[in-house]
């Protein structure tokens, strides 16, 4: 489903150039759990970024499910990423002054579905999520567990194949961390793909497959930190 091959990516800023990915071969099969680790500077945002779209290569060759990313037009890599990919964050990037029902409709939306179709869609993943009763919360009313579950139930608004996570305990306390783990764990089960990056070793013990990247390569690839 995923395959990166020999995958670089420089940033440059004025004369300076920073090479965040340094020849990366990943590859994630349909239905994997994985983590990806490593110390901050690793590259491990990077190549979330580039997995899901938001980033392209340097150099090096990026398949997604057997389809050239290099030759995707502007359009239909922001179709991958509003129905094929789903995003979950740190900082949960939740819009502020809009309610749970708001936020989750948002990729809805952006995919032009009809309103009774988004109004059912809605309230089942916020329902999945556990929070059938915070519909009309705004995320000043919601712990920051419960946060985080509206942006998980946003990312499964178009029902992606794809979950990709980016430190999505780092804000939470351990008992708001393990409840987002068991969510992802059951995600799994249905079939999703999930990959998330974490300096948790707890979540990371948890999944399938344990990616270990540093200084833009990898340096492990199996199920042992």
């Amino acid at each position: 489903m995923i395959d990166l091959k020999d995958v670089e990516k420089t940033y440059v800023t004025g004369t300076v150039e920073f090479k965040a990915l340094k020849g990366i071969n990943f590859r994630a099969e349909k239905g994997e759990y994985i983590s990806v680790v490593g110390p901050s500077g690793s590259g491990k945002s990077t190549l979330m970024n580039i997995i899901g779209c938001l980033d392209v290569p340097t150099a090096g060759e990026y398949y997604l499910e057997g389809r050239p990313v290099i030759e995707m037009t502007s359009n239909q890599l922001a179709d991958i990423r509003n129905r094929k990919v789903g995003f979950v964050f740190q900082a949960f990037n939740l819009l502020p002054y809009a309610t749970s029902f708001e936020n989750v409709e948002v990729p809805l939306l952006f995919a032009k579905l009809n309103g009774r179709y988004r109004r059912r869609r809605v309230l089942e993943v916020l329902a999945q999520v556990g929070l059938a009763d915070k519909v009309n919360n705004k995320p000043t009313e919601l712990s920051g567990g419960e946060m985080q579950r509206v942006a998980i139930a946003r990312a499964l608004a178009n029902e992606p194949d794809i979950i990709l996570a980016d430190e999505p305990t780092g804000n939470l306390d351990s008992a708001s961390g393990g409840e987002i783990v068991r969510i992802f764990d059951e995600l799994n089960k249905l079939g999703k793909t999930i990959i998330i990056i974490t300096h948790d070793v707890n979540i990371a013990s948890r999944t399938d497959r344990i990616v270990k990247l540093k200084d833009g390569l990898v340096e492990s690839n199996g199920n042992m930190l």
